[in-house]
């Protein structure tokens, strides 16, 4: 049987990447043809007519396959999201239907690992306000850029996953000292690297930098909250580089405002999407499933002088996106050989 992969939205990574599906051996053995359509696949964009002839998608996180869209597409057999989440698919109507969604488990261990030490340095140190000082005014004074050392502090590490555990190791390669929290705590990880799993609460209390590395699910939506954000270390810094939901946007800005947190780094955020295409937003007049509170206060963290905020850039590497598209690749091949692979289920814990 021939099968039709159409990926969505891959105009940013440019014809290198399209090229390197479009030449993909393992596709042509499998008698994959390929596509690519401009855009999203959402709710708002569900393609049809000849640009429906397709049976497998290809899609990013930014692309949300509610049950609309699933139910919209009647020769959708397969999903294929080019990331590690998977929390913009409706996974409940998949399986209703018989759609397998396979993501991309560990494209980025160290990608975004690297990029969350980038963030801890950037805050730290001072590294953006020191640009952007030389830059804008010409001024080579250090008299306010004191920043303090990693060395000696405690980082808590939040989710011991696969990025987690690399961070764990960054974090002693710095002379941190590391404590951490998961559901699943990894004894063996603990003992090679010399740190204690606690409870969240006692983390935040002893943690200078918190670091937050899980997934996005019920059980860790808006984990950091305004019930537990003033446990934090007074002065202590969060950084975010997993799902902005996992953290409760109001607390955090009432955090920072009142000096319970020093600052914040930012790779994500409750309501981005909103952010990338507000104008597109206000002039469709689709409020509904959003909260616009969230998305003033995302404004606010943006303002903040002591928060850097980055646009959910931390898998970007030219070595991470291969990863995605070779996995991505095995993943399709597998769908059509009958064992799909990196498969995902829905989860409520």
């Amino acid at each position: 049987m021939a099968h039709k992969i159409t990926f969505f939205n891959f105009d940013h990574w440019g014809e290198e990447g399209k090229d390197y599906i479009r030449q993909s051996a393992k596709l042509k053995a499998a008698g994959v043809e390929v596509a690519f359509a401009e855009g999203l696949l959402n709710k708002d964009r569900i393609p049809s007519g000849s640009d429906a002839d397709f049976d497998l998608a290809g899609v990013f996180m930014d692309s949300l396959i509610s049950a609309e869209v699933l139910n919209g597409l009647p020769n959708l057999r397969f999903v294929a999201t080019l990331s590690t989440g998977f929390d913009h698919i409706d996974l409940a109507t998949a399986a209703a239907k018989g759609i397998p969604v396979s993501s991309v488990p560990s494209y980025g261990e160290n990608t975004v690992a690297e990029f969350t030490f980038g963030l801890i340095l950037a805050l730290s140190r001072k590294i953006i306000k020191a640009n952007r000082q030389v830059r804008e005014e010409g001024s080579f004074s250090t008299d306010d850029l004191c920043g303090f050392d990693l060395a000696g502090k405690t980082l808590g590490v939040v989710g011991t996953g696969h990025i987690g555990q690399h961070v764990v190791r960054m974090a002693k390669g710095f002379g941190m000292n590391v404590a951490a929290f998961d559901a699943y705590p990894n004894g063996a990880l603990a003992s090679e690297f010399g740190f204690t799993y606690l409870t969240l609460p006692e983390l935040l209390g002893t943690s200078d930098i918190v670091t937050l590395h899980v997934p996005y699910m019920p059980a860790t939506h808006h984990l950091i909250n305004k019930d537990n954000i003033g446990l934090a270390k007074k002065g202590a810094y969060l950084v975010n580089t997993s799902r902005g939901a996992v953290v409760e946007t109001a607390a955090l800005v009432a955090a920072l405002k009142n000096g319970q947190l020093g600052g914040a780094g930012l790779d994500v955020l409750e309501e981005e999407g909103i952010l990338k295409s507000e104008m597109e937003f206000v002039t469709a007049g689709r409020e509904e499933s959003h909260d616009l509170k969230v998305v003033l206060e995302d404004h606010v963290l943006i303002d903040m002088p002591n928060v850097i905020i980055t646009p959910h850039n931390a898998f970007n590497t030219k070595e991470a996106f291969f990863r995605i598209l070779d996995t991505t690749i095995d993943n399709v091949v597998a769908f059509v050989n009958g064992a799909p692979i990196n498969v995902v289920k829905a989860k409520n814990v």
